[in-house]
């Protein structure tokens, strides 16, 4: 019996929102800082029933190969054995990113010649 191929869930944050997708990819990206995700998985369903939330995300990601996300912004990664329902939660006014660098200067300070 062949192992099913991984399904990643990730969460992560953009424009004071929390995208949560589903991937079967996802790896680091050849520019540094960045986490790739590959393959987005949405629900293929057929019913009359839509989530509102999910066919909002499948139009954002509408023909995209690739998805860049910043390292920073990424929440979590989990390796999951179903698909959930992939959705955006809008976070409001009372949470912000903590903003940062992936870059540190190495003498402490930023110094001109």
């Amino acid at each position: 019996m062949a192992k099913a191929e991984p399904i990643y869930r990730v969460r992560f944050m953009s424009q004071d929102k929390l995208y949560e997708v589903y991937a079967r990819q996802v790896h680091q990206g050849a520019l540094y800082g960045f986490v790739v995700l590959e393959d987005l998985l949405f629900d293929a369903r057929t019913t009359v029933v839509v989530d509102p939330a999910e066919e909002r995300l499948k139009s954002e990601f509408d023909g995209v190969s690739q998805v860049m996300v910043p390292m920073h912004a990424v929440i979590r990664i989990d390796t999951v054995e179903k698909r959930g329902s992939a959705r955006i939660t809008e976070l409001g006014d009372n949470v912000r990113s903590f903003p940062s660098t992936v870059y540190t200067p190495r003498d402490g300070g930023d110094k001109t010649p």
